[in-house]
């Protein structure tokens, strides 16, 4: 009972594999959009969706975000 849990861990990953979710997604939705605008179209552009290249940077944000927490938790506890 006098035990302190401590949920920063926690809270650190979620942010992190957030921000990374949100800005790896948007990276590949928008690198999608522009690469169907482009004048010499890529044989990868024309056959990939863009919904599966937007979840694919999504997943991508999510591990980075996760490792982005657990390097800057690991640096903070080394402190």
């Amino acid at each position: 009972m006098g035990r302190k849990k401590d949920h920063s861990f926690l809270i650190m990953v979620l942010v992190c594999s957030t921000a990374g979710a949100v800005l790896f997604g948007t990276a590949s939705w928008a690198e999608s959009n522009s690469c169907l605008q482009d004048e010499a179209l890529t044989p990868e552009c024309l056959t990939k969706n863009p919904a599966t290249k937007t979840l694919e940077g999504v997943g991508l944000g999510l591990v980075a975000g996760v490792g982005a927490a657990v390097g800057a938790t690991w640096n903070a506890k080394r402190r």
